[in-house]
């Protein structure tokens, strides 16, 4: 019954904005992560219960992860877009357990973000 649906996503000029979109079940642990053909699956950010986030060194001051718990929505706003951040982005979900965020294991089907220079 988990689901993970992404939206959003789609080509922008280098220096543009977008903001993606994920509707989610009620877990606590909500992210986003990227992959690239060829390169491995990255963390961009996450979001803890207590709405404390976190982010991938590359995309700090640029990219701000929120969710709306009351209508179970992950987003993620993205300013100041380089070429580099072309990747297929996934909305991701994890169980919260003993004050901890574990394995992101539940994954939404993507969207595909290209920025073009």
């Amino acid at each position: 019954q988990v689901e993970l649906v992404e939206s959003g996503g789609g080509s922008v000029q280098a220096g543009g904005s977008l903001k993606l979109s994920c509707a989610a079940s009620g877990y606590a642990c909500l992210g986003w992560f990227r992959q690239a053909p060829e390169k491995e699956r990255e963390r961009v950010a996450t979001i803890d219960p207590r709405g404390t986030t976190s982010y991938a060194d590359s995309v700090k001051g640029r990219f701000t992860i929120s969710k709306d718990n009351a209508k179970n929505t992950l987003y993620l706003q993205m300013n100041s877009l380089k070429p580099e951040d072309t990747a297929m982005y996934y909305c991701a979900a994890a169980r919260f357990l003993f004050s901890r965020c574990y394995e992101y294991k539940y994954w939404g089907q993507g969207t595909q973000v290209t920025v073009s220079s």
